[in-house]
C-alpha cells in the first residue's frame, strides 16, 4: 500500500495495525507518523480533526475504556512515542460478529506500531513502564455530550491486563459495568 506504512488487519473487522517504516542513514532517521495520501485506503473520506498527546507517569496505570456516540463517533490512530503500553480496543458495534470482543497490541517507540481504531470501538491502555507518552489522531473533535465509556475492570469484557492495575482515575473507575441488554454504541 505505502512506502512508509505496513498495514495489517486484526481479527476484529475494521481494526488495523500500522507499522511505521524508518528512513535512515548514519545521521539518524525520519519516521512518517501520518500521511493522508498514503493512508487514504485506511482513512476513507475522513479527516484528522484533532491531535492529542498524553503522558502517564506510573507503570500499571490504566486509562479507558472510552468512545464517542454519533454524531461525534471517531476513528483514532493511537501511537506510543515513549515507553510501552498494552493498547486495547473493544468492538461495541451491535451488528458486528465480534460485538464485545477485544483486541490488544503492544505499542512502543521501538516497534513503531499504531492501532487504528474505527468508529464503534471503546479504547484504553495500560502502561508497561513509567513515563509513557501517547499520541492520538482523531477524526472527530471531543464532544462531552457524545462521550461513552465502559469500566476497564468489567468481568463481562474480561480484558487480560498484563499487570496489576496500579492507577485508575476516579472517573474511569466509576464507568458502568456492562449490563444484560447492553445496546452498544450509536453510530
Amino acid at each position: 500500500m505505502s512506502a512508509r506504512f505496513d498495514v495489517a488487519s486484526t481479527a476484529l473487522p475494521g481494526l488495523q495495525v500500522l507499522t511505521r517504516k524508518l528512513l535512515g542513514d548514519n545521521r539518524g532517521w525520519l519516521e512518517r507518523v501520518f500521511c493522508t495520501t498514503e493512508l487514504q485506503e485506511v482513512l476513507g473520506n475522513r479527516q484528522v480533526l484533532q491531535i492529542n498527546r498524553t503522558l502517564t507517569r506510573k507503570q500499571g496505570s490504566v486509562r479507558g475504556m472510552h468512545y464517542q456516540h454519533a454524531p461525534s463517533a471517531e476513528m483514532k490512530f493511537v501511537s506510543c512515542l515513549r515507553g510501552e503500553v498494552f493498547d486495547v480496543a473493544v468492538d461495541l458495534r451491535p451488528a458486528s460478529p465480534t460485538f464485545l470482543q477485544w483486541h490488544a497490541e503492544i505499542l512502543s517507540a521501538d516497534n513503531r506500531k499504531t492501532l487504528v481504531i474505527p468508529e464503534g470501538f471503546a479504547h484504553g491502555f495500560q502502561t508497561l513502564g513509567d513515563d509513557c507518552e501517547m499520541l492520538y489522531l482523531h477524526t472527530a473533535a471531543y464532544d462531552a455530550a457524545a462521550e461513552g465509556a465502559l469500566n476497564a475492570q468489567d468481568p463481562a469484557l474480561a480484558i487480560a491486563w498484563p499487570q496489576p492495575i496500579t492507577e485508575l482515575s476516579a472517573r474511569d473507575a466509576g464507568h458502568p459495568m456492562i449490563e444484560h441488554g447492553f445496546a452498544g454504541v450509536r453510530l
